[in-house]
């Protein structure tokens, strides 16, 4: 299911949009006006400068709310006064390293505000089909070369993974308690959650991340500083999940029964690369630049095998990742070239790119 037909499922259709000033709400946000939905958007403001959401003119696409998660008045009024056929969940508190100086904050946000979001969809009074963002750091890492399957352990060493171990508890207790699907036919409300790897793409700069980290280093002509160069994750281009969770929406859309369930979206298990490879691929697709590896003393655990079993949305969704990593880097790279050279209009080149994506 590609543009013309996820058009058919969004096209004027009411979407409430969470996160949307981050990375891959930006993208989203973007994708979703391309497709002619009508956006209504939940979210803090932007935390970097640069970013995404006002390189793209975010506000041009959108309604945009600029509020907290935990105030859950303010969230239930925006979602109950918007009505909306579409939720996408994506706000969360998402930096790994940060959730070890913020570790309550980061339960609060990424739980109790899940748990605030799907109250105010409880509310409301027509079919909504929600998808729900969490992530591959929701399953119990046993740093083992086995890719994790839906069904596998949840868990987290750290706070933030925990917290979103905890978030998937929430989505399914709610499922069950008031979003049963064998009572569908009375509540009309529709659950599905997906889980994404490692993405990169454009506009992305947040703190402790590997290439954002790496485009401003090569931007500023400075050696790129690697922390953990042999920790494997499974590198994506952000259009990739997201356009899973299109898909999904669009599959709740047309069976909310069959689809509210859970599905990995992350790229072929060939993927899995360790950063010193794509730390490599960035400077080549760059067309220079160097690194170095800077062990600092006293650094917070972080993951160092983590690998998705996928099978599940290609088998039932018919989703699949269309780039290698290799792919993903280049488009990556490419497009912080244009936003640091000025040598093109930033926002038409990010519409180019998804444009390219989707086949337009």
């Amino acid at each position: 299911m590609m543009f013309d037909q996820l058009k058919e499922v969004y096209g004027g259709k009411k979407v409430f949009l969470t996160g949307h000033t981050g990375f891959k709400g930006s993208w989203l946000l973007k994708t979703l006006s391309l497709l002619g939905a009508d956006v209504k958007c939940y979210a803090l403001a932007p935390d970097t400068t640069p970013n995404l959401y006002d390189v793209i003119l975010g506000d041009t696409l959108c309604d945009s709310i600029i509020a907290d998660l935990r105030n859950r008045d303010q969230l239930k009024l925006a979602i109950t006064d918007f009505q909306p056929d579409f939720v996408f969940h994506l706000a969360a508190q998402p930096l790994v390293r940060l959730s070890y100086q913020i570790p309550s904050e980061t339960f609060e946000v990424n739980a109790i505000g899940t748990a605030n979001l799907l109250d105010a969809v409880n509310l409301l009074s027509t079919p909504c089909y929600c998808v729900l963002i969490t992530t591959d750091k929701v399953y119990h890492n046993n740093e083992w070369e086995y890719p994790y399957r839906e069904n596998d352990k949840l868990g987290g060493y750290d706070p933030y993974s925990a917290s979103k171990a905890c978030a998937e508890l929430v989505i399914d207790s709610y499922r069950n308690s008031f979003f049963n699907v064998k009572d569908y036919q009375q509540h009309k409300k529709a659950v599905a959650v997906g889980r994404a790897g490692n993405v990169i793409g454009g506009g992305d700069w947040s703190k402790d991340r590997l290439i954002p980290d790496i485009a401003r280093a090569l931007a500023a002509g400075k050696k790129i500083e690697i922390r953990n160069p042999n920790s494997v994750r499974p590198w994506q281009h952000v259009l990739e999940p997201l356009f899973g969770y299109l898909l999904l929406g669009a599959k709740l859309y047309k069976d909310p029964v069959l689809f509210s369930q859970a599905y990995n979206f992350g790229p072929d298990v060939n993927d899995a690369l360790p950063v010193a490879n794509m730390v490599d691929m960035a400077i080549s697709s760059w067309g220079g630049g160097e690194y170095e590896i800077n062990h600092v003393a006293g650094q917070p655990h972080e993951a160092g095998l983590l690998k998705l079993d996928i099978s599940k949305a290609i088998n039932d969704l018919g989703w699949r990742p269309q780039m290698n990593a290799s792919e993903a880097v280049a488009k990556t790279i490419e497009w912080y070239k244009v936003f640091y050279s000025n040598s093109d209009d930033i926002v038409k080149f990010t519409e180019k790119q998804i444009k390219v994506f989707f086949d337009v």
